[in-house]
């Protein structure tokens, strides 16, 4: 199959994760897309295919003879699909030779330049939408498309390669992208997720990311007679979030700026909590802003007792540059290949994380390469056969690089 038939074939898979979901994966959907890829890695010609019983796919080729002492290089992507809008029933549109000019989708939306100012470098292409009532998917089912794909080109074409390690997780949509992953099984010394936008970028910083869930214990009574006596939880939330730098908010932050960002507010007079993720590239600003929040909460504790206010503060992953920096050849090698497509190979600070920067601190050094997809995770999502055409051979480049790599 090519790129674009597998995509379209991926894109109609109901595979939404689960946010919050105690079981392994998040959403049982989720083993529907892996029994199918799982078949198509076997179908293109990947060994010792493995389904693991937490919904990972894991398989590998065996080293073109002569190059076995090449490093074992991998390519990740994420068979799950966000939960920040409908993935179900999805009806991808292909619109062959692009115009470049405003799309209708349906349900009322459009996709134009006006909100999305590269639309018309992308004319004369096969774009990919949807009909406006769902996601696309190309988040990241581009990238399992770009890499089966080019598995099977590297096969059909005789490219040399080291030992060539392939894997696909579920629930990375959730943050637990990589928290089953099986770093022995899948067997690489070096590894690149491909799940991004541009097909030029290679990207090896992203935030330091926590989340922080605040809980207020409120004192009710009667408003009537309530002088001296109530304490309302609603209010203490409030006056929580007003201690918070007003600017250091993702609306006004952008590039390394970090920020603390409000993700849900509920209670009444007895109860409340507030629910933070907080992001910042450079550790030191990222450990001063966790310590700000435990700073709010003691000072609201001295002022209306001790328990009033609790803080609970949980790590989610670290800025992976730290890790990618002994093995850069991973960022060199991956923009070598890009320029040798005939792009401009850029990296840029995610401002997000990764599977991959879990993984670089798993011992897995992880940059991540883009897939070609845009507007991910609503209805606007596209994207082009081109574009992940292209991704298929910047995937055989790096490998075709790795085949001549010596540590």
């Amino acid at each position: 199959m090519s790129v674009k038939d597998l995509f379209l074939k991926y894109v109609q898979i109901h595979s939404v994760s689960r946010m919050g979901a105690e079981s392994n994966p998040s959403n049982e959907l989720e083993w529907d897309i892996a029994k199918v890829v799982a078949e198509d890695m076997r179908a293109v010609g990947l060994k010792n295919v493995t389904l693991a019983d937490n919904c990972y796919v894991y398989g590998w080729l065996d080293a073109t003879p002569g190059y076995e002492d090449a490093p074992a290089i991998g390519f990740i992507a994420h068979m799950d699909t966000a939960t920040d809008f409908c993935g179900e029933n999805v009806k991808p549109r292909v619109i062959e030779n692009y115009d470049g000019s405003d799309v209708e989708l349906g349900a009322g939306r459009s996709l134009t330049a006006k909100v999305f100012p590269h639309l018309p470098s992308l004319a004369g292409k096969t774009l990919i939408v949807t009909d406006g009532t769902t996601l696309l998917g190309a988040d990241d089912k581009a990238g399992i498309a770009e890499i089966l794909t080019a598995v099977s080109e590297i096969i059909a074409e005789g490219i040399p390669h080291g030992r060539l390690c392939i894997g696909f997780t579920p629930d990375e949509e959730v943050g637990l992208g990589a928290a089953g992953f099986d770093l022995p099984l899948f067997g690489a010394k070096y590894a690149y997720t491909v799940d991004g936008g541009p097909i030029n970028s290679v990207d090896y910083e992203c935030f330091n990311a926590a989340s922080a869930s605040v809980s207020f214990k409120g004192f009710n009574v009667h408003p009537g007679s309530a002088k001296n006596t109530m304490i309302n939880a609603a209010l203490l939330a409030m006056e929580f979030n007003a201690m918070l730098p007003a600017g250091s908010i993702p609306a006004h932050t952008e590039g390394y700026q970090g920020f603390f960002h409000l993700l849900s507010v509920e209670g009444n007079t007895e109860a409340a909590r507030l629910e933070y993720i907080v992001r910042d590239h450079d550790a030191h600003l990222f450990e001063a802003r966790q310590k700000q929040l435990q700073h709010i909460t003691q000072l609201m504790n001295d002022k209306y007792g001790g328990g009033t206010v609790t803080l609970e503060l949980a790590q989610s992953y670290r800025n992976m540059a730290e890790l990618v920096a002994p093995a850069f050849h991973l960022v060199e090698n991956a923009k070598k290949a890009i320029a040798e497509a005939g792009l401009e190979p850029v990296s840029t600070p995610i401002r997000g994380g990764t599977d991959g920067a879990t993984l670089s601190y798993m011992g897995l050094p992880c940059p991540n390469l883009g897939t070609g997809g845009w507007a991910a995770h609503g209805p606007y999502e596209h994207c082009t056969v081109e574009d992940m055409e292209t991704m298929v051979g910047i995937i055989k480049g790096i490998t075709a690089l790795y085949a001549q790599h010596r540590d």
